[in-house]
């Protein structure tokens, strides 16, 4: 039976986390809410101020993921609903905005259409859409995800290593970066000494990371041959933020996706006692601190008979 009414909530995240490329990340802790009822048109509200000029009507990213998941499940098209939306996850920074949205109307579809898909056929949709799994996995499941995508097949396991511990000064500027600019600048390819050098440091980022050895884990994000090298060049403030971030004890500083915000990782106490500091002495930055999100998204229904 159709759902009516419902609220589907999904965090942000971030991705690459220094030398996974396409195949690592984490949500956190900021989150795009959509409320969704049913309604005689496809309608797509923003409510938040950071939303204002997104498609209102079928050209909609959500409604696009939904309509995608509608095709492949056998159906033609969906129902119209009414969808008011609500983020505090910035637009084209690198903290998932996307993926958030694609993850969302994968799920949005599941819920109109009473699909009961299972997590992984929800995560294999959503990363079909968006080419890989680093983003999508994460806003679906929760936690830190790696991951592994080969067009067809779709391996991916979950921890929620360090979320006591660890937590993430986000240097967020006030200018935009699209991924498929930041792509273009990535070599067609890397020799086959780099490719080893690149692949042992992914390796030994993931062993550290299950270990909760976060500054070992610091160290590597540093040494990242993948894509670091190349993009940092849109980010005229990265070498100088990641020194001052080192001088005050990150384990390491990574572009989060494909940027242009930057993380630091850090003990949980110290990015909580210096972000103001921090904000003051760099106001041209937004400064906030993310946490390590456990969960992923989340449906909450109504029962309309009884409003």
């Amino acid at each position: 039976m159709m759902t009516e009414q419902f609220t589907i909530t999904v965090p942000g995240s971030t991705s690459n986390l220094g030398a996974g490329f396409d195949s690592i990340g984490l949500a956190l802790n900021l989150f795009l809410k959509i409320r969704c009822k049913k309604a005689d048109r496809w309608r797509f509200i923003p409510l938040t101020q950071g939303l204002r000029g997104i498609p209102e009507g079928k050209d909609n990213m959500i409604y696009q993921s939904a309509l995608y998941v509608a095709h492949q499940t056998g159906y033609d098209d969906l129902p119209p609903y009414e969808v008011e939306l609500e983020s505090d996850i910035p637009l084209a920074r690198g903290l998932g905005s996307s993926g958030a949205a694609v993850a969302a109307g994968v799920e949005l579809a599941n819920q109109i259409l009473n699909l009961q898909l299972s997590e992984h056929q929800k995560v294999l949709y959503a990363t079909k859409m968006e080419g890989h799994p680093d983003n999508v996995a994460p806003s679906i499941v929760g936690g830190w995800v790696i991951a592994y995508y080969d067009q067809q097949n779709l391996s991916y396991i979950k921890t929620n290593a360090g979320k006591h511990r660890v937590a993430f000064a986000g240097i967020i500027p006030n200018f935009e970066l699209e991924t498929k600019t930041s792509r273009e600048i990535l070599p067609a390819s890397l020799s086959f000494k780099s490719s080893v050098e690149a692949s042992a440091i992914a390796n030994v980022s993931v062993a550290a990371l299950f270990q909760e050895d976060f500054p070992l884990l610091g160290k590597m994000m540093d040494q990242d041959l993948f894509h670091q090298p190349y993009r940092k060049m849109f980010i005229p403030h990265y070498e100088k933020m990641k020194h001052e971030m080192e001088q005050h004890g990150a384990y390491g500083t990574f572009l989060s996706g494909a940027g242009p915000t930057m993380l630091s990782m850090f003990d949980d106490e110290t990015a909580e006692k210096r972000i103001d500091q921090w904000a003051k002495k760099y106001p041209e930055f937004n400064w906030e601190v993310f946490h390590v999100e456990p969960h992923g998204l989340k449906v909450d229904t109504f029962d309309v008979s009884a409003i």
